[in-house]
């Protein structure tokens, strides 16, 4: 019998500097990624690789047969971000090395900066897949189209009709805060995966396994660089891979979601919430205050480890009109400027001048004869041991 060889997709990206702001990746920190990966792929390293951006964030897609979080793998993309940053440092680009948290690569660029995706997988005869590239937002703007593509039979038809996706599948959700997951099993828990869900800052859809065999059908990246740095670097701009056709959602499944652009945190200093905008490659430059959030989707197709492709999925004339309903909602939404929901809540930025302020006026808050004193808002910890308790 011969032994099926498995093919890893690993997507990592880091915010190593922009021009003029933050709105596009230079060409020359490009070049210098790519030179990298070039020189790996010739020694072995990696099968194969695109490097792109996403507004401001470098994107690396690499194929390989090394597994999921190879040190070999993820020490090649810290050296391509690295050499990248020197470049944006040596052009004086804005916020050069951003996402690098740290000098020192320790097998691993989890809790380093970078953001990654990654699967393992046999080849099927036809690998499709699409990779999403999200800039100025959370992992947790992909919660909503992760359920609609993959539990949504309003969205996905071959959930219904489709013998092979009848079943349904399993999601890994990941609580940010506590660092541990779950697993849940769709349609029967559909209920109790949407309970926290839409609780996007915290809890994000990880990965998604076809139930009846637990085959790997996407993977999201989870990192949130607020929590690692300890305050604030830039939003976290996720990225995702998804498997397409043959037993999984077709690519017009996949893409369904991003047709109608909901709302996601994000946005100009990380501080707002605003549509995410479906966008070809050549649109994904976030200028309108710092925005609005975008998403790009890149289809390729994944033969013995080497990718073919890209299609710019998002460049059709079929989402114009998602993109105009962004620009309204965005012409909307911005009009409450500093007030929620415009504005995150306290607890959701990544970084405010409300503590400072409350600081300074705290001596000059008065008691106001005959109002009542109300009682603080029960914290999530207290409410679920009111909950065990009745």
């Amino acid at each position: 019998m011969v032994e099926k060889k498995l093919t890893t997709v690993s997507v990592i990206k880091a915010d190593i500097g922009s021009l003029a702001g933050h709105h596009v990746v230079h060409p020359d920190t490009l070049a210098a990624a790519t030179k990298i990966l070039a020189e790996a792929k010739i020694k072995g390293v990696i099968e194969d690789f695109y490097v792109t951006n996403a507004g401001d964030d470098l994107e690396l897609i690499m194929t390989h047969r090394k597994g999921v979080d190879s040190p070999e793998v993820h020490g090649l993309a810290w050296e391509a971000f690295k050499e990248a940053a020197k470049v944006s440092k040596d052009l004086g680009l804005y916020a050069a090395g951003q996402d690098l948290l740290s000098d020192a690569f320790s097998g691993n660029v989890r809790g380093l900066g970078p953001g990654v995706a990654e699967m393992e997988f046999v080849e099927r005869p036809s690998e499709p897949i699409v990779v999403f590239m999200a800039d100025k937002t959370e992992p947790g703007a992909f919660n909503l189209p992760m359920f609609k593509i993959f539990a949504d039979p309003f969205n996905t038809a071959g959930l219904v009709v489709d013998p092979k996706l009848h079943d349904g599948f399993k999601f890994e959700v990941f609580d940010v805060f506590e660092g541990r997951s779950v697993e849940l099993f769709l349609p029967e828990e559909m209920y109790d995966l949407l309970a926290i869900i839409g609780t996007t800052g915290r809890y994000i859809v990880r990965r998604v396994y076809r139930k009846k065999d637990n085959e790997i059908a996407a993977a999201v990246s989870v990192e949130r660089l607020g929590l690692m740095a300890g305050r604030y670097v830039g939003k976290d701009d996720p990225v995702a891979v998804v498997r397409a056709q043959s037993g999984f959602p077709a690519v017009g499944e996949v893409l369904e979601p991003f047709a109608t652009p909901h709302l996601v945190a994000g946005w100009m200093r990380g501080s707002h919430y605003g549509p995410i905008m479906p966008v070809p490659l050549r649109y994904s430059k976030c200028t309108r205050f710092d925005g609005p959030p975008r998403v790009v989707a890149l289809g390729f197709q994944v033969k013995e480890a080497k990718l073919v492709g890209p299609a710019d999925l998002f460049d059709d004339p079929a989402f114009d009109n998602s993109r105009r309903t962004a620009e309204v909602v965005a012409d909307y939404i911005r009009r409450m400027g500093p007030f929620m929901p415009h504005r995150l809540g306290p607890e959701e930025m990544e970084y405010t001048t409300l503590p400072e302020v409350l600081e300074r006026l705290k001596d000059r808050f008065k008691a106001v004869a005959g109002e009542p004193k109300a009682k603080k808002p029960k914290i999530e910890s207290e409410l679920l041991s009111t909950h065990a308790a009745d």
